[in-house]
């Protein structure tokens, strides 16, 4: 069954750089869920432009009593600086998502302005983010890249479809890879819990192991489909217990490292 066979308790608390499920919430709507694996507070669409400060006030007072993250307006955009000093103050803060992010300058002004070892999460938005991808992977203070599906694909004219936002996709997760920082974080997708699973699995097929959300209704699809799955599990530890690292031979490395993957986040979700 869609969103309940593979979706672990809510007290199971996935570590961020596992995290599948990224709820996009209004600081003025209702923060207090515990269906995603992680809350992002959204200062940047999440509110109009004449409630900014009123979101930024009701952030920081949730701050106080939750941990979640934030995510900013965009570098060099009237609100940015507002953002970051409120997210600087703030105790229960796990770490910000920069918007439209462009460049590894960007990331640099961003971690000046926060507490140092605050993680970022870079939101890829553009042509200009994409081309630069690789060395805002590569900053020391980026945590995670995150796909603005979205507005890039206003920014590039491409349309919302997986074989064409498929490259797109790709270059993230081979500039993850090298920068050796987790994997990245897919856009949304908004339709039914079937549309939304088919796409989930796409993004972790491509190599993606999050996705931003909207609606709490689609919090346990994402995490199934971006979850392994029971026969997934089964496999792996058959692998692991008919060929023992120690005893293997190079032509079987690829095929346990991944196994031995598969093992670890089935263990990090309570499979």
């Amino acid at each position: 069954m869609i969103g309940t066979a593979s979706h672990p308790s809510p007290r199971l608390r996935v570590p961020a750089n596992l995290a599948r499920s990224w709820m996009l919430r209004s600081p003025l709507g209702v923060l207090d869920i515990t269906a995603c694996d992680a809350l992002v507070i959204d200062l940047e669409d999440g509110l109009p432009a004449a409630r900014k400060d009123a979101g930024r006030d009701a952030a920081a007072a949730f701050l106080e009593r939750s941990p979640a993250w934030v995510r900013i307006n965009a570098h060099g955009t009237e609100h940015w600086e507002a953002d970051l000093a409120m997210a600087a103050a703030a105790s229960g803060l796990a770490g910000v998502m920069l918007a439209v992010t462009e460049s590894a300058t960007q990331i640099d002004a961003t971690a000046a302005l926060l507490p140092v070892g605050t993680r970022i999460v870079a939101l890829i938005e553009s042509a200009v983010g994409l081309e630069r991808c690789s060395s805002i992977a590569a900053h020391p203070s980026t945590f995670r890249l995150a796909f603005g599906t979205g507005d890039f694909r206003r920014d590039t004219g491409m349309a919302d479809d997986q074989l064409v936002l498929s490259w797109p996709r790709a270059r993230l997760v081979v500039a993850s890879a090298a920068a050796g920082i987790p994997a990245p974080i897919d856009g949304p997708t908004a339709g039914d819990p079937a549309a939304v699973l088919a796409a989930a699995r796409h993004a972790s097929d491509m190599g993606m192991t999050g996705k931003l959300l909207l609606r709490d209704e689609h919090a346990a699809v994402i995490d199934e489909g971006l979850s392994p799955s029971p026969q997934a599990i089964r496999e792996a530890l058959d692998l692991l217990a008919q060929t023992p690292v120690e005893s293997a031979d190079g032509s079987y490395a690829p095929a346990i490292a991944r196994a031995q993957r598969v093992v670890d986040r089935a263990a990090a979700f309570g499979l």
